[in-house]
């Protein structure tokens, strides 16, 4: 669910400064592969925050997946940035990336760079790239450090009058196979929202509902055979603070 509506906030962050959502995802991963993906969760909550202030932004998500009898795990990001002038497009990135699961951790990662954010007028459509240096720390039994390199695209619009947000991110990264071997990672989340906020007398009613549709190609830990693209919906409901 990582970065999903950090510049779909925008447009709320340009008027509050401040925005946070929680979204509940029940996945059809294990249904659709049921051998490769047997141990998949089949909830997930997120939450996310984005904040502006006079230096830049700061964003993070934890999504905490959950299945019928374990909190499988809880992964987060966390990313600051610093605005390189006040109408420059361009803004240095710094980011954490880390959590538990039930076994352990997930390998930690640092990453530094910059980023190109954009947007329409009315804000309705927002846009970054984002190209960082990326460094893996030893982080349990059988991971080692290593530096890889990330590239990253986000994008958003809200359209139809508002009733429905297209929202996502890929990323394109380094990793490692077991033998030590580089391997493009590649991973998508693209999200549709239907807003009923955009019904006449529900305006206040800040409830979506969506998919999230988790696309990818060498990032699911798969022992059961050589598969390694996978993709992965979800059913979701939204609500935004």
């Amino acid at each position: 669910m990582k970065k999903i509506t950090l510049f779909a906030m925008l447009l709320i962050a340009a008027i509050h400064v401040n925005a946070q959502d929680i979204q509940f995802h029940y996945d059809f991963g294990r249904h659709l592969y049921p051998d490769e993906e047997a141990s998949r969760q089949k909830v997930t909550v997120t939450v996310e925050q984005f904040k502006a202030d006079q230096w830049g932004s700061w964003y993070y998500f934890v999504d905490i997946d959950l299945s019928r009898k374990f909190t499988e795990g809880a992964y987060t990001e966390i990313s600051r940035e610093f605005n390189l002038g006040k109408q420059s497009p361009f803004a240095a990135h710094v980011e954490y990336d880390g959590g538990l699961n039930r076994f352990g951790s997930f390998q930690q990662s640092g990453l530094i760079g910059a980023a190109w954010n954009g947007h329409s007028a009315d804000f309705s459509q927002t846009y970054s790239v984002q190209l960082m240096y990326k460094h893996y720390f030893k982080s349990y039994n059988y991971t080692r450090a290593y530096a890889s390199c990330q590239l990253t695209g986000v994008w958003s619009t809200t359209f139809a009058h508002k009733a429905c947000t297209f929202t996502g991110f890929i990323d394109f990264w380094r990793g490692e196979k077991a033998n030590g071997h580089g391997q493009l990672v590649i991973l998508t989340e693209p999200q549709f929202w239907y807003n009923f906020n955009s019904i006449k007398g529900l305006e206040k009613t800040n409830l979506s509902i969506g998919t999230e549709v988790e696309i990818s190609n060498n990032f699911i830990y798969n022992t059961y055979n050589d598969k390694s693209f996978f993709i992965n919906p979800t059913l979701a409901l939204k609500w935004t603070f």
